[in-house]
């Protein structure tokens, strides 16, 4: 290994554990005693935080995907999925084990929701996507069969314990984390199969990759996760100091701002893939993003502890999750190689519904 690699990745190692002494340190305490404007900056300050490391993250981990010859759709529904959820699995987890299971489920459905129908809807009217039936007849079905089976499970939780009960017990989200091991191998499994895969030459070329440059990759990687961890720590402190003051719940914070601003890298990702003309990435990342934000998300936000169901989340969160999925997936059918521009507009105007009537809700009733 050259010397520079291993300097640059004991540095990113420092920097990493860094990183999580100062997230440890950052306890309830610390948010109770900020003024409401301090709370409102640290709640900038981490979403930008989670941004950037989750940049930092996304790119270290594509070039590393590139150099072994993995497809650029695979790289988007994988990969760089997996980085940009990060920072909902960090909060989410978090919200969980801090006793916030609102804000864990609410993370989670509110980013498929933000993914779906704000990023696809809004790229949709920009640019007329391409519609990679490979992709789109393996994985756009377990995007939609995953929303399917969450709701399931929650309705099925409602039925069993009703509307005030439901839950989501611990050995669901070992059972979705199962399913997200049994995701990530078919998805590399059909990457061979892909049309568009790397061809053996380009392969080649990663034994030429020196094991410095490849140590620096993972020391870029490790830094942008500490940025991801701290930040998604300090988002959770802020937010939910800001729901108690504000009397807001922090579900209701969950599904809006919150997912809105862990969706950010999703957002970031889409619109750089536009700018550069690689419009699949966009593609394979919205859909590898909504399976992830339910295998990967709540799988581990319930796992590390049982998440309960606001009556909400029946009431309007997941049915607005499931009619943009069934609405992408209805455009899947009617389209032929790309999507048309119009088909955005429709789901722009589910999100934009949906946080009105959310407001209104919030409003006139204050539910929690």
């Amino acid at each position: 290994m050259g010397g520079g690699g291993v300097y640059l990745a004991s540095g990113w190692a420092r920097a990493y554990l860094v990183a999580i002494v100062v997230a440890s340190f950052i306890n309830e305490a610390f948010f109770q005693r900020q003024g409401e404007l301090i709370l409102w900056l640290l709640t900038l300050g981490s979403m930008a935080m989670l941004l950037v490391g989750a940049d930092r993250a996304v790119h270290a981990a594509v070039k590393l995907a590139k150099a072994l010859g993995i497809s650029t759709v695979i790289i988007g529904a994988t990969v760089v999925s997996l980085g940009t959820t990060a920072p909902e699995a960090c909060v989410s987890v978090m919200a969980a084990w801090r006793g916030n299971p609102g804000l864990a489920l609410g993370n989670s459905v509110g980013s498929v929701i933000c993914d779906t129908a704000l990023i696809f809807g809004l790229c949709c009217c920009l640019t007329r996507l391409p519609l990679d039936r490979f992709v789109l007849r393996r994985h756009g079905w377990l995007q939609l069969g995953a929303g399917a089976l969450l709701t399931a499970v929650v309705f099925v939780g409602a039925w069993v314990g009703g509307v005030d009960g439901a839950v989501i017990p611990r050995w669901v989200g070992y059972g979705f984390l199962g399913l997200l091991v049994g995701y990530l191998y078919i998805s590399f499994r059909w990457a061979r199969q892909h049309p568009e895969m790397i061809p053996s030459e380009a392969r080649q070329s990663a034994n030429k990759i020196s094991a410095g440059t490849v140590a620096a990759m993972l020391g870029v990687l490790g830094l942008g996760l500490a940025l991801v961890l701290a930040g998604s720590d300090a988002l959770i402190g802020s937010v939910k100091e800001l729901c108690i003051r504000n009397n807001v719940p922090d579900h209701i914070v969950a599904v809006t701002l919150v997912a809105f601003g862990t969706s950010l890298p999703e957002l970031a990702t889409a619109l750089t893939a536009i700018i550069k003309g690689h419009p699949g990435l966009l593609v394979g990342n919205v859909i590898g993003a909504d399976i992830l934000n339910v295998l990967f998300v709540i799988g581990a936000s319930a796992s590390a502890s049982e998440l309960a169901v606001p009556p909400l989340f029946l009431q309007l969160h997941l049915p607005v999750m499931m009619l943009s999925l069934l609405l992408l997936r209805g455009y899947i059918f009617a389209s032929r190689d790309r999507f048309s521009r119009w088909q955005g507009i429709p789901l722009l105007a589910i999100y934009i519904g949906y946080l009105a009537l959310l407001g209104s809700i919030v409003g006139a009733t204050g539910l929690n």
